[in-house]
């Protein structure tokens, strides 16, 4: 038995398999290409970038593969319209965004013909989604990493979200085996999306000491810290995050008001690059709850192998 494939709106997938869009600059093009490559979606992240470096990374990925790729850009950024025309006018296929509802964006990548993916913490939501057009929705549960949307678990929010509507659900949160993705496709969903086991992979443009810090987690090293985006954040434990938990607040310096709304307790794109430069201690390392299970760093290549050899595993009956 072949694991199935993953049909949103017009384009379709080898392997159900969405690579989550994380941010910021951990999911790049090198990460989305090998992703669409070995048969699952690739994505881009948008936040945290300026157009003309988005441009530059959605046209380096889909010059390098003919597979899917696609973007992922917080509503909640104040350049949100602009990063989207901007993966639109670079041939994206794919349109997926979170922290917050457009309900724009649904024309503008209806008219360029580009699937549009909100990701959704409610039935109400989703069938919002549904209303205006969208070509799937990513169910995102509170086992999720970086912001969170929702305090429901992904495997209780997903099956009152497939009987909601009648396109494709997308579960994301504390996938990161293929014995889990068995697990979520029985439940009702027509994919997974996987942020977390892919950050920890070769092709993952985070720095070897972010990677690090996934190979070392363990379960009690995972804790929400307080977000100025407004939405709780899930992350692994560091110096920041004991200073978040105090209230001990990092000085905001300089601000680029990239945020449409911001409560300015500090800022969270200077925490989130510098981890991704390699400052585990006073930069902010964004993860899911499942980190504490993910133990190496494997090419793109080797762990899409390792997802449908598990996945056929359980298929058999074997291991869960």
């Amino acid at each position: 038995m072949e694991m199935p494939s993953l049909t949103i709106g017009s384009r379709t997938a080898r392997l159900p398999i969405v690579q989550g869009g994380m941010a910021v600059r951990i999911s790049l093009s090198p990460l989305a290409t090998a992703v669409a490559e070995a048969g699952g979606v690739g994505v881009i992240a948008g936040s945290g970038l300026n157009a003309p470096e988005f441009a530059r990374e959605v046209r380096a990925a889909r010059a390098a593969t003919s597979g899917v790729i696609g973007v992922n850009i917080m509503v909640a950024v104040r350049k949100f319209k602009e990063l989207v025309h901007t993966a639109i006018a670079e041939g994206v296929d794919l349109v997926i965004a979170g922290a917050g509802f457009s309900r724009d964006a649904f024309g503008w990548c209806r008219d360029a013909g580009v699937e549009y993916v909100p990701i959704v913490g409610s039935e109400r939501v989703a069938k919002l989604s549904e209303h205006f057009g969208a070509s799937a929705v990513v169910v995102e549960g509170y086992e999720a990493g970086g912001h969170l949307g929702t305090d429901e678990y992904m495997l209780d929010l997903l099956p009152k979200i497939v009987k909601s509507v009648s396109i494709p659900v997308i579960a994301a949160g504390g996938v990161v085996t293929g014995a889990d993705i068995k697990r979520t496709l029985d439940a009702g969903a027509a994919g997974v999306q996987m942020g977390t086991r892919f950050a920890a992979t070769v092709e993952s443009s985070a720095s070897d000491e972010f990677k690090q810090m996934y190979v070392n987690a363990t379960d009690e090293d995972i804790v929400l810290i307080k977000s100025p985006v407004g939405l709780p954040g899930r992350a692994i434990r560091n110096p920041l995050t004991e200073r978040l938990a105090a209230g001990d607040y990092p000085v905001l310096g300089p601000c680029v008001a990239c945020l449409k709304n911001c409560g300015k307790d500090y800022c969270i794109i200077d925490k989130l690059v510098r981890a991704q430069e390699g400052d585990v201690t006073d930069g902010l390392v964004f993860a899911g709850s499942a980190a504490a299970r993910i133990h190496d760093v494997p090419t793109v290549r080797e762990l899409m192998k390792r997802l449908v050899a598990e996945w056929e595993e359980a298929t058999r009956g074997g291991s869960q």
